[in-house]
């Protein structure tokens, strides 16, 4: 009978996406996970296989956890541009201003792994269709345009960091949707808990 895991794959997969978020994807080694998740790296190449794979599992956790979010975002919504805007903003919560630079690294190996790119097509549609069924009569491709209005925005925000990130990306989306026909108020500016630094 085979050993139950002490470390489940989701748990060395969370650790493993850390690693890549705060060091970059090239120190994500299996020795450095060892010292992380306590296993010895042959158990993890047993696991994971090569490097490259490790790093793509990590990553397609990610897009496993953004998938759920999505949805999750999508139900909670309300209908019409209101929505399309409190969907955006629950979504923008994910991004942590302090360490968005580096996720270009990781947006970088999103692009070049054609199984991580296939995800990143279907997470996009999966969106860009959800904000289509809140605006009935939108010419097509609207959805798409307003994630990447979304997505745009949030490397505009990087270089002047004005204001709290989410309302600036929803904000940003409910300007678009007013120019194109479909009336949308920007987000309010959230109450800061007292002794809470500003954005950098």
């Amino acid at each position: 009978m085979p050993r139950k895991r002490s470390v489940t794959d989701e748990a060395i997969l969370d650790d493993a996406l850390r690693l890549a978020e705060t060091r970059g994807p090239a120190a994500l080694t299996f020795s450095a996970l060892s010292a992380e998740v306590g296993l010895a790296p042959a158990t993890l190449v047993q696991r994971f296989g090569t490097k490259a794979g490790l790093l793509q599992a990590a990553l397609l956790r990610a897009w496993d956890m953004l998938d759920a979010a999505t949805a999750a975002a999508d139900e909670e919504a309300g209908p019409g541009p209101e929505g399309v805007v409190a969907m955006v903003v629950a979504l923008s919560g994910q991004y942590d201003p302090a360490e968005e630079a580096d996720q270009i690294l990781l947006l970088r190996e999103d692009l070049r792994d054609p199984v991580l790119r296939a995800r990143g097509q279907a997470w996009i549609a999966a969106l860009a269709a959800a904000v289509e069924r809140r605006l009935p009569g939108a010419p097509p491709g609207v959805g798409r345009l307003v994630v990447a209005q979304w997505q745009g925005a949030l490397t505009v925000w990087q270089f002047h960091r004005e204001g709290d990130l989410d309302v600036a990306l929803g904000t940003a989306v409910a300007t678009l949707l007013t120019a194109l026909g479909f009336p949308a108020t920007p987000p309010r500016r959230r109450r800061r808990r007292r002794g809470t630094p500003p954005p950098r």
